[in-house]
Parts: structure tokens; C-alpha cells; sequence
């Protein structure tokens, strides 16, 4: 009875009754209780009537949660329907809220009680604005700032609306408002923040309030970043007032205000303000630095009086290089800052980071440049056209301003030395109780307890945290080691010397200054870099013998292999110490410490593929290739190892294998390399011919699977040199996988699915999904030889096709989806004919796996669509053969593949559209397939675009629209897309009636935007169709004017961007020597 009442909006709402519905909700009473009052309130929420009940509620209710439930409907009316309601009611709404807000904040004590609910107010009025503002409002900004003249509470008010306004336009606009409503917004603050900077001077000047002073600081900071800078660094004319930056210094020595003073001059500093107001940033300088040192004395042990003066940043440094006090200031600065870079605190040493990676990158490229006068010029701050005699004159500078440098550069080196991040190739680490041990990442499994997921997760943001912090130190790093390789050197040695005496000796130093050592990889000359690296790893291997105990061994062993992985130019140009490293490597892989051997496995695999060939060769002194030495010994090298260590051994020496040039040679290496798997696999066959019995030992079942991956390893190495290997077990491998395929079937058939998930079936399932990896990665890795293709495919259509069909859909591996996609984008159009078979024996059955719900077989889900679009892209005649029935299957599947909430799948889903609208369009069948097809892909394109789990696929989106309106405008349709028998009007072409059908299915979709702005946005897509920038930009603007995407994170839509500003970053670290770690280089293979 009581929710019929509420729900009846034809009178005034009973708001006792919505107050005590609202109370149920956020109660302790029952969950019944609590779920009744959920559904009223959300009918009441999604009631388009509503809203006009809310000034009823603000005025009877006392419930601060009922005024925020009527506030959060008022909300939703203003984002998503403001402009469709009539004038009066905006109008009068407008002035209810701001007549509210007056009243509220006139008084003390009702501003403080009801604080809250005052800033839920501000949000609306901030929200109507973006609506209502300049145009239907022009008086609010000086109505604002003359209401903030009438009472102080008031005025702090107006200070939190004016920050709020300002963060609504210049910080969260993108992706909010139409590009050209951002604009309109930005020119009227401009042009009206004379009055907004007179305030706040005034109330900073005047006001005694220590909250009102708090509220302008805070707003001016919200302001500082894109006001013109004639209001920071000038006295207004207009009266008797101190610039803004004089005011923030006034307060600066006052505790209460320091922080966020701070901020502002912070924000003052990031500023691009040329050179004309030098004298007054220098004066500012000078005097923050009078003031910092009467709150910090010189000499104050920072770290262990730990402040908050880490925020001091200064980003126009130049300017104080130019007399001699002012670079007395300059260093003195530098010395407290680090300083307070010692300091046990992160957060304070990101802040630190950012500022010494700027300044160093800033002197790195004026150095840099010197080859080029006018980029070295700009990056000094000149701004004049050089003249021939002014070089040398500026070559004399750069050595000046790095002299003035070098003994805070000095320190700088040691502080990155001393406080480097671990990279991720370092598995051995100390733990909170001291003691060493191998790094792990918990097993997902375990994870079932919402603490621990919440704790991986945790773990997980701080890897990442902890990934961009290494490569900023990195970065700096490498910046200081090009302005002076010398110190760099000099220190890093001086450091290890220590360690040895152990006058410097712990874990976390030695650890430190190896990944520091390691870190500056490539940014020295190949001499000097040699001649480091003899005494570094020396001194190391020195250290390790003379070290004792088996946690100290560890620390160091780990240090050793982390500083040869990081230089494999110098092991390639040093034969005896790349040996000598290597033999070390095996040594290290007896060693039991947790984490040694797999380090040791790891850093011998990078070793070998950036030195793979220098094995392969006799070299001087030797009497045969190392490769061949090491088979020799390989059963007592892996005699120590897990089996996951001895595939990664094994992929290794095949890389080294991979190297050999003589055919003859490398079949006997891999002959060699593979007798001990060879041998066991040969035993087991053998037992099995004589009775199949035996193959279902669950011991026997392990050693298969092991046996094959180690054959894949190999074969991900050798690639095509595989084959020999392969073909001499390919047959037998097909008959196991069969067996064990029945085995599973029957396993299930009998114990239910619950038997695929006992610890048997999944070993037997292992196998099979190891043999269609290793046919795979042959495949994939085999170079383009179509014998190979025809010696393999064919015995695979009944062994592993046919298993697929026959199996039930709990047997399947997805495997063999992705197998026959590799198969087909290998060989493409050769496997045209094979098309119709495995789209029969494993099309329907799949999908009728995957389309019951978006959860199960999730696996299956991304390796079909991968297939089918391997199908489109290269036997394309195939799918133009198929029934109309099956055609349609197909496109049901790929419009089915594009509106999960799987971003891979979606994406994947929408590159194969993209493939049959290409391969159709160049067809002649182009007509008959956008006939039955056209209309149907553009409505559930808009349908995908406009909803906000996939905005990820945006740029997919915006590509297939842009297609379809393309192919529709260019006329290459020339049968009509309507359907003549229903549709009695006879249209004079298919671009009026695409631009009337896209408009009645947008206006339709979207009821609150107007016939008139539906109309502008299609024709926007005609017009701009052949501009992609502009077709995009366009569509970006719809899904902001439609609302979908209000109040949402919009980055998606802007991905495009982003990636391309990171290649244009990795192109400029391409351009310094060391930025990307010479391992981490795609090089080809240099070996002298």
C-alpha cells in the first residue's frame, strides 16, 4: 500500500513516506526490508516525473539521505535532459538551487551543520551551468562575485562553486562536453576572470578567516594553470593590491597555509612563461628560499626530521643560472632537495624523481644538441637566430652551465646508485623477516577470499608502480652517465671496492648498485663500456668466492647473473669472460637456493639469443664448438633442475643450434641434444605396442607430457631445423593423442562433467593440448615450405578434426582452433579446398558451445573468432561458397563476437567484420551481401558504439562506420538496401535512405535529443565521411551530446591517440643510447 502511494506522482509525494523508505534502505532491518526499499526508490529514480517532486522534498524533508536521493534525480534530469525541458522550468529551477545555496551558506552555523549538503548543491549548480552558461546566464559570474562580497561564509561558498567550475572545464571536460562547448566555456572564464582575480586578492589580503583564506587558495590553485600570467606576476592597477605571487609568499612562512601555498607556487613554477618575466620569477626564487631555510636550517638532517618540503619544484632553473647569487640560491636549493630525496618515504621520492628526471633530461639535451647550435640554443632558453660567430661563444656556455652542475650531478649519481629499484628479472629478494628468498606471486587458485584478491590486487599496483618508478631512475641514470661517464664509473667502482672490504658490505647496497650498474647498459662508448665491465665482473665473481654463507652466495649470484643479462655486446666481443660467465651460470644451476637456478635458466636463455652464434664456431684456444662441449655434459648440467628449468635449457642450446650454418652439424646437434627425451620416448612407445595399457600410468602420462614440451621448447627455437625431430615422433604422437582423447570421452561419458575435473582427465587433457602446441609452434615457426604443409596437415584432419567433432563439447581443446588458424594463416590460399571440412567439423559445434552466455568455454570463444578471421582474410572464395544459411550463421556469429563484454573477443569480432566488408565490397557479390546485411551491421554498430562497456572498441566502431557510409555515398550499391515489397516509397538512391533510416534509429535510441540535433549528426557523417580525424571527432562529440558517456572514463575513446604518442616516445628513446636496454632490442646479430 505504502509504495502504491509513493508511486503515485500525480499528487505531491508523501515525504514522510520516502523518508522512511529512504531510512529502510540505508537501516539495519531485514534484507527483504532493504531490497523493498531498493525497488521503490529505483522506480521512483527512473520515473520521468520525478524530478518535478524534488523542491517538495528539499523543502519537508530533514533526511540529509533523502535530499541526496532527490539531488542525485535532479542530476540525472540535467545531464540527460535539461535542454528538452521548457524555459519556466529550467529558469525556476535554476533559481531555487541558487536561492538554497544563498540561504544555506549566509549563516555560520546552518553553512557549517549542513556542509554536505551544500556541496551536493554546488555540484548541481556547477552541472546547470555547463548547460545554462554564458548563453542563457551571463550574469553569474558577476552575479557570484557580488553575493561573495556580502558575507564571508558566502564567500568561501563562491570559492568552492568557482573551483569546482574551473576543474569542470579545464580538467574533466574532455570526453564531457562537445569540443565546441569546451571552447565557448574556456573564452568566457577568460574573459571574465578579471572580477574572479580581484576577489581573491581582496579576500587574501583582507580576511583575518583562516576557512576563507584556505577556500581562495585553493580556488586560485584550481586557476593558476591557465590564467593569463599578467594576473600571477602583476598588482592589479585598479587598487592598491600586491601581485598573486607576492600574496602566496606573504604566506608561505605560516604553517597553517604552507601546504597548499605550496601547491600554488608549484603550480606558478610548471608555467611556460618565457623570458619576460625573469627578475620575477628570480625574486620569487629567493625569496621562498630566505624562507625555507629560517623553517629548514642548512644542515638539517632531512631524512630524520622528515617535512613536508618535498613538493619544492622548479622547473625554470635557467633563469637562476644567470648571477652569482642567484646560483648560490640555485645549488643551495638542489642540496636540500637532495636531501629530502633520502628521505624513507616513496611517495616523497616519486615527487623527488619527477623533478631530478626533468632537470637532468633538460641538461642531457642541451648537451646533447651542442652538434646542433639552434636546438641546443632553444633548450638553453634562447630564443634569438644564431650567427656563425656565436657558436663557439655558446659552445663556451653549455661548459659553464655543466660545470656549474657537476658537483650536484655528483651527488645525484650517488642517490640513484643508492636507491635504485629492483627490475623485474631479479627473482631473489629479502623479505620482511630478513631472510632471502625466491619472489613468487600467489596462485590464482588460491585466491578465492575476497581479503586475498583484494591483496593481489594491491600487490599488483604496486608492481606497476614499482615497474614506472624503475624506468624513471633509469632514465635519470642514463642521463647522467652521458653528462659525465667519467663520475658514473669512478663511483660505481669506488661503491664495489667497498663491498669486497666489506667496509660498505649489506644485501640492499650491493643489490642497489649492481641494478644501478646494470640499469646504464649501452650508454657508454664500447671501450670504455669493456673496460668497466672486466673490473665489474670480476670484482663481482671475486666477491663471490671470498663471500661466505649460503644467503650472501645467493645475493650475490643473483647480482652476477642480473649484470651479465643486461650486457650481452660485451660477452659477444669477450669470449673468455662470455664462457667464463656461462660455465658460471651452470654452476649456479646446482645451487638449491630458492630462486638461483631459475635465474640462472632465465639469464642463460637471454645470454644465448644475443650470443647464440659465438657457441656454434671454434674459438681461439678451443679444440671444438662450445655447443658440442656442452652436449657432452648436458645430463649432469640438468641433473639439479625442475622440469619447467630443463625446457628452458633445452630452448636455450636449440637457439644456439638455430645458429649453425652447416646442415650436416646441426642435425647432429639436435640429434644429440634430443637423445635423452628420444631415448625415453622410444621406451615408452615400445612398452605401449605391447600393451596400450600402459600408456594410462599416471607416472607414464607425466613423463609424455614432459617429453613433448621439452620438444616444444626446442622446436619454438629451430623452427623449420625441427623437422627432422618432429617427423621422427609425429605419428606416434597422433595415435596417443587419439587414445587419450577416447580415454577423456569415456571419463565424461561415464562420471558426468564433474569427471573433467578430476586430476586424470586433466594430466590426459594436458597431453593433448602440449601435442597441438607443439604441432603449432612447428608450424608457425617453420619458414613458408609447402611440403612441410602438405607432410603434416593432412594425417591431422581425421586425428585432431575429427576428435573435435566426435568429442563432447567438455573434450574439446581449443587448441585445435588455434592450431587450424596458424595452418591457414600460414598457408592461406593453399587451404581453400581443406575450408568446407573444418568449417563442418568444428563450426556449429562451437558455437553452440560458446552462444548459450558470454561465461562459458572462454577459451574456445577467442581462438574461433581468431579462426574465422583467418578464413576471411585468406580463403575468403570459401566462405563465398557457403548456403545462404551458413553465411548467415557467420554473421550471426561475428555481430554475436562484437557485442561481448570481452575486449579481445569484441575486438576480434570487429577486425573480422572489417575483413568480410573489405573482401565483399571488392566482390560480385557486393550487392546481394549488403542488401540482407547492411542495415542489420549498422544498428548494432551504433547499438555496440553507444554503450559504455564497449567503448574500448571505439576506433574498431568508428572504421566500420565509416565503411558502410562510404560505400553508400560513393554509389557502389546499386540495387536498393530497402526492402521494395514493404516499403511503398520508392527512395532515388541508398543515401537518402540511409540518412532518413540512421535518423529515425538515433532519434528513436535517443528520445532526449531533438529531431533537429539527430539530423545535424548524420548529415556531420556524410559530410566528413572520407576525413577519418573528422568523422571521428564527430562521432566523439554525438556520444557526449547523447549523454551515454557523461560522468564515465573516457580514455578509450582517445586510445588511438595515446598509442601513437608512445611510439613517437620510444622513437626518441631509440635516439639515446642506453634509454632501451640493449637486451630488450630487436638487433640483428653482431659477432666479430
Amino acid at each position: 500500500m505504502a509504495a502504491e502511494k509513493l508511486r503515485d506522482l500525480s499528487q505531491p509525494i508523501d515525504v514522510a513516506l520516502l523518508d522512511a523508505t529512504v531510512a529502510a534502505f540505508y537501516g539495519t532491518g531485514s534484507k527483504e526490508e532493504r531490497t523493498a526499499a531498493d525497488q521503490i526508490l529505483r522506480e521512483l529514480q527512473n520515473n520521468a516525473d520525478m524530478w518535478l517532486q524534488v523542491v517538495h522534498i528539499l523543502q519537508s524533508s530533514q533526511n540529509l539521505n533523502t535530499k541526496f536521493f532527490a539531488l542525485q534525480v535532479l542530476e540525472g534530469v540535467i545531464k540527460y535532459r535539461w535542454n528538452a525541458l521548457p524555459v519556466e522550468q529550467r529558469d525556476g529551477m535554476k533559481n531555487y538551487i541558487s536561492e538554497v545555496i544563498v540561504q544555506l551558506s549566509s549563516n555560520e552555523a546552518s553553512f557549517r551543520r549542513e556542509r554536505l549538503y551544500v556541496n551536493k548543491l554546488n555540484i548541481i549548480l556547477v552541472q546547470i551551468l555547463k548547460h545554462e552558461w554564458p548563453t542563457r546566464w551571463r550574469s553569474f559570474i558577476p552575479d557570484l562575485v557580488s553575493a561573495a562580497k556580502t558575507s564571508e561564509t558566502i564567500c568561501e561558498n563562491c570559492m568552492a562553486i568557482l573551483k569546482l567550475l574551473s576543474e569542470e572545464v579545464f580538467d574533466f571536460s574532455r570526453g564531457e562536453m562537445t569540443q565546441q562547448k569546451i571552447k565557448e566555456l574556456k573564452q568566457s572564464l577568460n574573459s571574465e576572470f578579471q572580477l574572479i582575480h580581484e576577489l581573491c586578492l581582496y579576500v587574501l589580503s583582507a580576511s583575518q578567516r583562516t576557512e576563507l583564506i584556505r577556500a581562495t587558495m585553493a580556488t586560485l590553485h584550481a586557476f593558476l594553470s591557465w590564467i593569463p600570467l599578467g594576473y600571477i606576476f602583476e598588482s592589479p592597477l585598479v587598487c592598491k593590491l600586491l601581485s598573486t605571487l607576492e600574496t602566496l609568499l606573504n604566506f608561505f612562512p605560516v604553517a597553517s597555509y604552507r601546504n597548499l601555498t605550496l601547491q600554488c607556487l608549484t603550480e606558478v613554477a610548471a608555467l611556460n612563461f618565457g623570458d619576460f618575466y625573469n627578475m620575477q620569477y628570480v625574486k620569487m626564487y629567493t625569496i621562498f628560499m630566505v624562507q625555507l631555510q629560517a623553517i629548514l636550517p642548512p644542515g638539517t638532517n632531512i631524512p630524520d626530521a622528515y617535512s613536508q618540503g618535498s613538493t619544492e619544484e622548479q622547473s625554470h632553473i635557467r633563469v637562476l643560472e644567470s648571477t652569482r647569487e642567484n646560483r648560490s640560491g640555485l645549488l643551495m636549493g638542489l642540496q636540500y632537495l637532495i636531501d629530502i630525496s633520502y628521505v624513507d618515504d616513496t611517495e616523497v621520492f616519486k615527487v623527488c624523481l619527477d623533478y631530478w628526471n626533468s632537470l637532468v633530461l633538460e641538461l642531457f639535451e642541451a648537451h646533447h644538441n651542442l652538434d646542433n647550435p639552434a636546438a641546443a640554443a632553444s633548450m638553453m632558453g634562447l630564443q634569438m637566430p644564431l650567427l656563425s660567430g656565436m657558436v663557439d661563444g655558446l659552445g663556451s656556455q653549455l661548459l659553464q652551465r655543466r660545470q656549474l652542475y657537476t658537483i650536484p650531478m655528483s651527488k645525484l649519481r650517488m642517490l640513484m646508485i643508492c636507491r635504485m629499484a629492483k627490475p623485474e628479472e631479479v627473482l631473489i629478494v629479502e623479505d620482511e623477516n630478513g631472510n632471502i628468498v625466491r619472489e613468487t606471486m600467489k596462485d590464482n587458485d588460491v585466491l578465492v577470499q575476497y581479503k586475498v584478491c583484494a591483496a593481489f590486487i594491491f600487490g599488483m599496483i604496486a608492481m606497476v608502480d614499482q615497474s614506472s618508478m624503475l624506468q624513471i631512475m633509469r632514465e635519470t641514470l642514463i642521463y647522467l652517465a652521458h653528462l659525465d661517464h667519467e663520475d658514473t664509473e669512478q663511483q660505481m667502482l669506488k661503491k664495489l671496492s667497498k663491498q669486497l672490504t666489506g667496509e660498505d658490505w649489506t644485501w640492499n647496497n650491493l643489490n642497489t648498485l649492481c641494478w644501478a650498474i646494470g640499469s646504464i647498459s649501452g650508454s657508454m662508448m664500447e671501450e670504455q663500456e669493456n673496460r668497466f665491465l672486466v673490473m665489474v665482473i670480476r670484482d663481482l665473481l671475486n666477491l663471490c668466492e671470498i663471500t661466505k654463507g649460503k644467503d650472501n652466495k645467493a645475493v650475490i649470484a643473483s647480482n652476477i647473473m642480473y649484470v651479465v643479462g643486461q650486457y650481452p655486446k660485451f660477452l659477444r666481443a669477450h669470449w673468455k669472460f662470455l664462457k667464463t660467465v656461462v660455465n658460471k651460470l651452470f654452476e649456479f644451476m646446482h645451487e638449491t637456493h630458492p630462486g638461483v637456478q631459475d635465474m640462472a635458466c632465465d639469464t642463460f636463455l637471454k645470454i644465448v639469443q644475443k650470443c647464440k652464434r659465438k657457441f656454434v664456431i671454434v674459438q681461439v684456444g678451443e679444440n671444438e664448438p662450445f655447443v658440442s662441449e656442452l652436449l657432452s655434459g648436458l645430463p649432469t648440467t640438468v641433473t639439479d633442475l625442475e622440469p619447467h628449468q630443463i625446457h628452458s635449457f633445452y630452448e636455450s642450446v636449440a637457439h644456439m643450434i638455430q645458429a649453425e650454418s652447416d646442415p650436416q652439424k646441426r642435425d647432429e646437434y639436435l640429434q644429440r641434444l634430443m637423445e635423452l627425451p628420444n631415448q625415453k620416448w622410444a621406451e615408452i612407445i615400445g612398452q605401449a605396442r605391447q600393451s596400450v595399457d600402459f600408456l594410462k600410468d599416471q607416472d607414464v602420462v607425466r613423463t609424455v607430457l614432459n617429453i613433448l614440451q621439452t620438444n616444444t621448447s626446442v622446436a619454438s627455437s629451430l623452427g623449420t631445423y625441427f623437422l627432422s625431430q618432429i617427423s621422427l615422433i609425429f605419428l606416434d604422437m597422433l595415435n596417443v593423442y587419439r587414445m587419450y582423447s577416447e580415454l577423456i570421452s569415456n571419463s565424461i561419458a561415464e562420471g558426468g562433467p564433474f569427471a573433467s575435473k578430476t586430476s586424470f582427465v586433466k594430466l590426459l587433457r594436458s597431453v593433448k593440448r602440449e601435442t597441438l602446441k607443439l604441432i603449432e609452434t612447428f608450424l608457425d615457426k617453420a619458414e613458408d615450405q609447402p611440403q612441410i604443409g602438405k607432410q603434416f596437415v593432412p594425417p591431422m584432419m581425421d586425428h585432431v578434426l575429427g576428435d573435435y567433432a566426435r568429442n563432447l563439447p567438455d573434450a574439446r581443446e581449443s587448441e585445435v582452433l588455434s592450431l587450424f588458424a596458424t595452418i591457414i594463416n600460414k598457408y592461406k590460399g593453399v587451404m581453400t579446398e581443406d575450408v568446407p571440412r573444418i568449417f563442418e567439423a568444428i563450426f556449429e559445434c562451437t558455437l553452440e558451445m560458446i552462444t548459450k552466455n558470454f561465461e562459458d568455454y572462454p577459451e574456445h570463444r577467442l581462438k574461433f573468432f581468431s579462426l574465422l578471421r583467418a578464413i576471411a582474410t585468406h580463403c575468403f572464395p570459401a566462405l563465398i561458397r557457403l548456403s545462404s544459411q551458413q553465411l548467415k550463421l557467420v554473421m550471426d556469429s561475428i555481430i554475436w563476437a562484437f557485442r561481448h563484454t570481452e575486449r579481445n573477443i569484441a575486438e576480434t569480432g570487429l577486425n573480422l567484420l572489417l575483413e568480410m566488408l573489405n573482401n565483399f565490397k571488392a566482390s560480385e557479390f557486393c550487392n546481394q551481401f549488403h542488401r540482407t546485411y547492411f542495415l542489420t551491421i549498422k544498428q548494432e554498430i551504433f547499438a555496440v558504439l553507444t554503450d559504455t562497456f564497449h567503448k574500448p572498441g571505439f576506433k574498431l566502431h568508428v572504421l566500420v562506420l565509416q565503411q558502410l557510409f562510404c560505400l553508400v555515398d560513393a554509389g557502389s550499391l546499386t540495387e536498393p538496401l530497402w526492402d521494395v515489397v514493404t516499403v511503398p516509397y520508392t527512395y532515388p538512391n541508398n543515401s537518402i535512405f540511409v540518412r532518413e533510416y540512421t535518423i529515425k534509429l538515433l532519434g528513436t535510441s535517443f528520445p532526449n535529443m531533438t529531431t533537429a540535433e539527430v539530423t545535424q549528426f548524420v548529415n556531420g557523417l556524410f559530410e566528413s565521411r572520407n576525413d577519418l580525424s573528422t568523422f571521428k571527432n564527430h562521432i566523439r562529440d554525438f556520444l557526449v551530446q547523447s549523454k551515454e558517456f557523461s560522468a564515465q572514463d573516457n580514455k578509450d575513446l582517445y586510445a588511438e591517440e595515446a598509442a601513437a604518442q608512445r611510439e613517437r616516445e620510444r622513437q626518441r628513446m631509440l635516439t639515446i643510447p642506453g634509454l632501451i636496454a640493449p637486451n630488450e632490442l630487436q638487433d640483428e646479430m653482431v659477432d666479430s
